[in-house]
């Protein structure tokens, strides 16, 4: 149990295997393996990027060539027309004992394609932003909402180091609470 030392040597000891034949190897090929740099390891990591780098660069293909079908089905669908559909006979009755406005919305929905859908929603985003805010965000608010936005950017790991501004965040909304309060009782 004590025979034996209990750190290792400093020095490295060799390990001579000893062949039943004699094995001859050329100077060139000696000298170049002893120069070699690479160990098992790094060739091997070498292969994995290299195998990485070809995954990689046919996904992006992949991707790029089933975006360009997408895009292609999507612009074809939405450029043809929608193809009239027999429609039962209750439903034919039922359109010619409707008002004519009535008739002529469920029409209207029938003829919707994407490019009507996203130019009315386009329509629809400008007269949103043409309206007026009926009221101004209180700037302390505002400011102490940007602090703790830049914060959490900031500290995007540790969220817990913004505890200050948020209690900032939310000492200024208790005091938009009670001036609303305030407001509505009197």
């Amino acid at each position: 149990m004590g025979a034996g030392n209990s750190k290792p040597t400093s020095e490295h000891s060799q390990h001579v295997f000893a062949a039943d034949a004699p094995v001859r190897f050329s100077n060139e090929l000696v000298d170049s393996l002893q120069n070699s740099t690479q160990s098992d390891s790094t060739r091997s990591k070498n292969l994995e990027l290299q195998i990485q780098a070809r995954v990689k660069s046919e996904l992006e293909k992949l991707q790029a060539r089933e975006a360009a079908k997408f895009s292609q089905i999507s612009e074809a669908l939405s450029d043809e027309p929608a193809a009239p559909e027999e429609r039962p006979l209750a439903e034919k009755i039922g359109d010619t004992l409707t008002s004519s406005t009535a008739l002529a919305d469920k029409q209207r929905k029938q003829n919707i394609s994407h490019n009507s859908v996203s130019k009315e929603i386009v329509e629809l985003k400008k007269k949103l932003e043409a309206r007026k805010k009926l009221e101004q965000v209180d700037p302390a608010v505002e400011k102490a909402k940007e602090d703790v936005v830049t914060c959490l950017r900031t500290n995007d790991r540790r969220p817990l180091d913004c505890w200050k501004e948020v209690e900032t965040f939310r000492r200024e909304v208790g005091r938009l609470e009670r001036e609303f309060v305030e407001k509505t009782v009197r």
